[in-house]
C-alpha cells in the first residue's frame, strides 16, 4: 500500500510517515503534485531460495503455481544444432 504526502505534509507529520514505513508501507513524497521521492522499509535479503520465493509472493511479484508442475520433455534432437548455436555466438 502506497501513501502520498506533499513535502510540507511529510515535514509536519514525519513521525506518522515513519510509522507507516515501519509497518511495511511505501510513502511517496510529492512536490507540487509530482512524485519526487519514496520512503520505503529496508529489508534484509532472504538467505534461502524458499525465503526469497516467499518474499516475492508476499510482494505480489510472483504468483504461486496452481496444481502440480507439468513434466519437462525435451524437444527432438536435430543434427547440427550445437554447431549452429556456437557459430551464431562466434565460437
Amino acid at each position: 500500500m502506497r501513501l502520498l504526502y506533499s513535502t510540507s505534509e511529510a515535514k509536519a507529520r514525519f513521525s506518522e510517515v515513519l510509522r507507516h514505513v515501519r509497518e511495511g508501507r511505501t510513502v511517496t513524497i510529492s512536490d507540487r503534485g509530482d512524485p519526487v521521492a519514496e520512503i520505503r522499509p529496508l529489508s534484509k535479503k532472504p538467505t534461502t531460495l524458499d525465503a526469497r520465493v516467499a518474499e516475492l509472493e508476499r510482494r505480489g511479484a510472483i504468483v504461486p503455481p496452481v496444481g502440480p508442475p507439468e513434466p519437462f520433455t525435451p524437444g527432438p534432437r536435430q543434427p547440427g544444432t550445437l554447431a549452429e548455436f556456437l557459430a551464431d555466438r562466434g565460437e
